[in-house]
């Protein structure tokens, strides 16, 4: 089976991609869609956190749960939308904690592909869901292989930032050495968790421990 991915990760995950329950998500993928259903990402997105963040390029890592649900949203990767999408409420709370920890103004531009391309890796830990129907991926199997993704991260990659917001990201502290990389824990950005996500300054502190680890530190600024 030929999975399209970026050629790095490809090579580095490539025992996932022989697993039989990846041939089963695979499947169940064409399955949907031959049934009518409609599922986001597109299918060229899947993998764009991946294709936008090679393997030797990862500095920091922040977890999502799965793609936004609704039309036009969901672009691979987590929290992001696309240019001419309006920033969904968790990602204006990130915005304003940048504001806040950094100093800076913010454009507004819900477009996270900048901090792609320098090395944060968005990852959702379920990669499709169905139109309309939030977490209707999520016992297909998506999250044994991007739990398999922060295990190989934290295994071959060194100083290596993890920002876990939200219990479901927490959740995933244990795949992680925690001796090897810096881990950041704080409630989720959603509006739902009451704002308990600001004054987390985990931008800040990503950015010293990168430059400590004499990496160049993420320009968050969109």
């Amino acid at each position: 089976m030929e999975v399209k991915i970026e050629s790095s990760w490809k090579q580095a995950l490539q025992s996932e991609f022989d697993e039989p329950y990846f041939a089963a998500l695979v499947r169940f993928l064409h399955d949907e869609k031959a049934a009518g259903k409609v599922i986001f990402p597109p299918g060229g997105r899947i993998f764009r956190a991946f294709e936008l963040t090679p393997v030797d390029s990862v500095k920091v890592v922040i977890l999502g749960q799965d793609p936004y649900h609704g039309y036009g949203q969901a672009m691979g990767l987590c929290f992001s939308v696309p240019e001419n999408v309006p920033a969904p409420p968790s990602l204006r709370n990130i915005f304003k904690e940048i504001e806040d920890d950094l100093g800076v103004r913010m454009s507004g531009s819900p477009d996270l592909t900048p901090w792609a391309r320098q090395g944060v890796l968005l990852l959702n830990a379920i990669l499709t869901v169905r139109a309309g129907e939030a977490a209707s991926h999520s016992t297909i199997g998506w999250q044994r292989f991007t739990d398999a993704v922060i295990r190989y991260v934290s295994d071959r990659c060194e100083g290596v930032v993890f920002l876990l917001w939200g219990n479901y990201a927490r959740s995933k502290r244990d795949l992680i050495d925690g001796s090897r990389h810096l881990i950041l824990e704080a409630a989720h950005p959603s509006p739902l968790a009451r704002g308990a996500f600001f004054g987390c300054r985990h931008f800040s502190k990503a950015n010293d421990y990168l430059v400590r680890q004499g990496k160049t530190p993420v320009d968050w600024v969109l």
